[in-house]
């Protein structure tokens, strides 16, 4: 038994309040190393004759990546505290895991060895937005999207879709534009609009702010986002704004303040100054987004910065009615802040969505104090290679598992699931133009557990290499649109919609296989199961249950009782009896 990879800790994802009333508790130890894992717990304050009383609970291995098995129960303590040890066995050796070491048997005089979930407060439980859970979001570079009042169009605008986008390329897109396309989103099936800045800026990407509190003239006014955002809730559609408070643009008042005053300017304290003198070139001589001069690195300890930051926030919600923020670059601004934030933000409207931009192990900021959710760039690299034949089955699993497995369940029910972005290259293009590979994708996207979001213009097969290349123009002729992955991933969402083991809050669970991707998705008494071939090679798979009701399958493929066979990057989804 590897005693030094056993690891448990009464906190984050290995110990916390699902709801109420049910605690999950997780255990890790070295991959293929114990057979059996029992969870004994008891109430702290109940003894007979000067012996704690335990009950014994069998875990569950919940998955495996390259190192570690991963093993989960769940309990709902009667007086909503707990005391617990886990008891590890191999064929050869037993020894009982507690907070204060091993042991050969359990400690039952005194509950100081064990460890401690002392009670289960329901303020405790971290609680996200339940609409969340079913929405599918799609992202909408606003410069992009569409241009429906061309009197708004900036300086230097050229005619939409001429050439290929260039860093400073305007195209005129605006707000009229996105009401003018919001039955294509209706009839793909959205309920979740995700729009990069939309704040006056000088950029055509708006990430470096002049003022957070107006929109940038290029895309209308307040009242036509007013009537945006009214015309998607007709519709059921959420909206969703960027905030970029780890930085402001070089033309934002108050930095334009500093260059001209210096230490003297009220404004000094509003950035991360290093000198009296404040200088642009050759480099800042201040904090930055990374070292670009243009977007000085706001201040947010702060008071009136805070205190103007915390007010946009509420600005945009109580006036607008918008349903939550995605905030740019969130892992360089203070913990406190965004403390503050989400006070504000609940306090005014407790059903906002609050999403982290962050690219790594984000478990310090969704401790229910923070925010909802990050955006999921782990599954997104994961599913990204393995697709397109980078990742080998076993390398994917490895990762998705420890993406499972890296924050607690009711986390993992809102985070957000991407494939590509304004930031990255389009999935088409990553795929080199593989359509197939692209369904399978999207495939399993939707049928993760998560919120997914669809890049605009995906869904009808555009391309695009890295920034600027990924933030062509919205191609809405009719002739020049992939109407066949139009069609496939609408009806993805409507399955995610209409079967409820496809999408959210159901157990997902890998089926072991040597080269085909083969996983379960169950809720109450349905059961679905997935079959996935993103191989050159034509596969068949042996079916260990029957076929209740077939739900989706590549053209290609045959099925019989038995078996099914897939063609290259085809797949087969059905409801098992």
């Amino acid at each position: 038994m590897f005693k030094e990879a056993v690891y448990h800790r009464p906190k984050n994802n290995y110990a916390y309040p699902y709801d109420e009333n049910t605690l999950h508790i997780q255990l890790r130890t070295k991959k293929d190393d114990i057979d059996h894992v029992v969870l004994i717990h008891g109430d702290p304050y109940i003894w007979e004759d000067g012996e704690w009383q335990t009950d014994e609970t069998t875990m569950e291995k919940s998955g495996s990546d390259q190192l570690f098995d991963y093993w989960f129960v769940e309990i709902k303590p009667e007086y909503r505290r707990l005391r617990y040890c886990f008891v590890l066995e191999t064929e050869k050796e037993k020894a009982v895991y507690t907070e204060k070491g091993f042991y050969e048997e359990v400690p039952l005089d005194d509950i100081a060895y064990h460890f401690c979930f002392p009670f289960l407060n329901r303020k405790d439980v971290f609680t996200s937005p339940q609409w969340v859970k079913d929405t599918v979001w799609y992202q909408i570079f606003p410069e992009r999207f569409g241009n429906g009042n061309s009197e708004l169009n900036p300086e230097g605008t050229v005619p939409w879709g001429s050439e290929d986008p260039k860093p400073d390329s305007f195209f005129g897109g605006d707000f009229q534009g996105v009401i003018d396309h919001l039955d294509h989103l209706t009839e793909l099936g959205i309920n979740g609009l995700y729009f990069t800045p939309i704040f006056k800026a000088y950029s055509n990407h708006k990430y470096d702010t002049i003022d957070y509190m107006e929109i940038d003239p290029q895309f209308g006014d307040k009242e036509t986002f007013r009537t945006l955002v009214q015309e998607c809730h007709k519709r059921g559609i959420r909206v969703m704004l960027d905030a970029v408070f780890n930085h402001s643009g070089y033309y934002f008042a108050p930095f334009q303040d500093v260059l001209e005053n210096g230490v003297n300017s009220p404004y000094y304290q509003w950035f991360h100054m290093w000198e009296q003198e404040v200088k642009t070139e050759p480099h800042p001589n201040y904090d930055a987004f990374a070292f670009v001069s243009h977007m000085p690195k706001l201040n947010t300890e702060h008071p009136e910065v805070k205190k103007y930051l915390l007010d946009v926030a509420r600005y945009w919600i109580e006036e607008f009615d918008i349903d939550g923020w995605r905030l740019d670059v969130a892992n360089e601004v203070d913990h406190a802040f965004w403390r503050d934030f989400r006070r504000t933000v609940k306090s005014v409207k407790p059903e906002a969505y609050i999403l982290g931009e962050i690219w790594h192990d984000s478990m310090p900021w969704l401790q229910g104090d923070q925010f909802d959710a990050v955006m999921n760039y782990p599954f997104t690299n994961a599913v990204l290679k393995y697709f397109t034949q980078q990742y080998s089955l076993e390398q994917f699993k490895d990762q998705i598992t420890h993406v499972q497995h890296m924050y607690p369940q009711n986390v993992n029910e809102v985070s957000f699931n991407l494939l590509d972005s304004h930031d990255t290259p389009r999935i088409l293009t990553f795929a080199e133009g593989n359509k197939d590979a692209v369904k399978l994708m999207y495939l399993f996207q939707m049928s993760f557990e998560g919120t997914p979001c669809i890049y605009y213009g995906d869904e009808i097969g555009m391309t695009g290499g890295e920034d600027p290349d990924c933030r062509k123009c919205m191609v809405w002729e009719k002739d020049e649109q992939d109407t066949d992955l139009f069609q496939f991933v609408q009806q993805l969402i409507s399955l995610r919609k209409s079967e409820k083991a496809f999408g959210n809050e159901s157990r997902f669970r890998f089926k072991e296989h040597e080269d085909v991707l083969v996983y379960e998705k169950q809720k109450e008494e349905q059961t679905i199961v997935f079959i996935m071939n993103p191989t050159q090679q034509l596969k068949s798979v042996t079916l260990d249950n029957r076929v209740k009701r077939k739900l989706e399958m590549e053209e290609r493929a045959t099925v019989n009782e038995s078996h099914v066979t897939i063609a290259p990057y085809g797949y087969f989804v059905y409801e098992k009896e």
